[in-house]
């Protein structure tokens, strides 16, 4: 960060302080939110507006790449904006897995984000081309609200993007410009050495002589944008509470895999103890997997997991299709039995668990319920769905 200091879509690194507990990095303060937050709280939206957005994406892969430096983890999640301002920039921030480039050498860690991660990435033999894909499958979300490669399973994402099919079928894509659709495919050719660089992206047609058109995108694109990142954001939730109430017999195991792995006893799990002792069990994953792993289950995004968070993202899926565990998570969320969670009371777990400020509740029961209110099949049929993109939450 230091490094890309100073060039203008990269959040500016002011410097680091150590006391003696902990280092301090201060960065320079991006106000304005996420950039789908952004999108989503606009309400229009055109082709011309994602160009916009496209170019400054692309533009911080091009300087990356210009002076060294592999992001290796570009998702929207990691752009903000610098303040509320309509016209505010847009910044790249969250460069922890960033490497220096190393001319001739081959990169096998499997790093970065499930619906972004290249397909050369999965095979364990890529190089900076994998940023433009990242970017690509971005593109592929401004434009149509959903990612391209899409399943209810990581591994279902893996196998997806290895195929590398693209949808441009279904809605909104007939009525997106063949200009766009032509940069979304050259972004998310499978072969690296064949994919667009970020320079040839930054001179395409579609970026460059106007191409994208200035007319709205169908509202449709922004209701799905919202589905997207609101569903991912009940289902941990309620993933948490169903773990909370799995009894002693039942999660027996995980916790003296727990207790082996939380080597200094602190309660907590951090990303290096997460690795060795899953080596240790004779583990089979993945650096990558492992990240996602510590991904899923730190909920609270404090960069460790307690025993709880460790408990809700081990346990095995099928508890998920039991009923007594659904019912005691809806009953969870259901404070007064009414048959109903409601906004109150989905309001009051997520603020419990820190995961809610206003405008999330206010999206995720905007987008999972169009009455306000979420009833027991509802609950159940979110918490067993695939979410496939074009469907409504439920």
């Amino acid at each position: 960060m230091q490094h890309l200091s100073g060039q203008p879509n990269i959040v500016e690194f002011k410097g680091a302080y150590e006391d003696q507990y902990s280092v301090h990095l201060v960065m320079e303060l991006c106000a304005g939110g996420e950039l789908f937050d952004r999108i989503i709280a606009r309400g229009y939206y055109s082709e011309k507006d994602a160009a916009d957005i496209i170019r400054q994406i692309v533009n911080v892969v091009y300087i990356c790449h210009f002076m060294g430096v592999m992001h290796r983890d570009l998702k929207p999640e990691n752009f903000l904006l610098t303040s509320k301002d309509e016209h505010a920039m847009l910044k790249a921030t969250d460069f922890g897995l960033s490497v220096f480039i190393e001319e001739g050498k081959v990169y096998r860690d499997i790093v970065g984000s499930a619906y972004y991660v290249a397909p050369e990435v999965l095979r364990r033999r890529y190089g900076k081309e994998a940023d433009v894909w990242s970017a690509g499958v971005i593109l592929y979300i401004l434009l149509s609200g959903v990612p391209p490669f899409w399943d209810e399973t990581e591994k279902g994402i893996f196998h997806a993007i290895l195929r590398g099919e693209i949808d441009f079928q279904s809605d909104p894509w007939p009525s997106i410009s063949n200009s766009a659709k032509d940069l979304v495919r050259k972004m998310l050719t499978q072969d690296a050495k064949s994919r667009i660089t970020s320079a040839e992206v930054l001179e395409h047609p579609w970026l460059r002589s106007g191409e994208a058109s200035d007319k709205p995108i169908d509202s449709a694109v922004l209701s799905r944008m919202k589905q997207f990142r609101a569903m991912n954001k009940l289902k941990k939730l309620a993933l948490k509470v169903i773990a909370e109430n799995l009894s002693e017999e039942e999660i027996k195991g995980l916790k003296a895999m727990f207790a082996n792995m939380d080597t200094d006893n602190s309660g907590t799990i951090t990303y290096e103890e997460l690795k060795s002792g899953l080596a240790r069990l004779g583990s089979k994953l993945s650096e990558a997997e492992v990240k996602q792993l510590m991904e899923a289950a730190d909920v609270d995004g404090n960069g460790t997991i307690d025993y709880i968070e460790f408990v809700t993202a081990t346990m095995h899926r099928h508890r998920l299709e039991r009923d007594d565990h659904l019912f005691k998570a809806f009953q969870y969320f259901d404070t007064d039995h009414s048959g109903f969670i409601t906004r109150d009371e989905l309001e009051t777990a997520m603020k419990e668990y820190g995961m809610g400020d206003e405008a999330t509740i206010k999206e995720i029961i905007a987008e999972v319920d169009h009455d306000g209110r979420i009833n027991y099949e509802e609950f159940c049929a979110m918490m067993r769905s695939g979410t496939q993109p074009q469907d409504k939450l439920f």
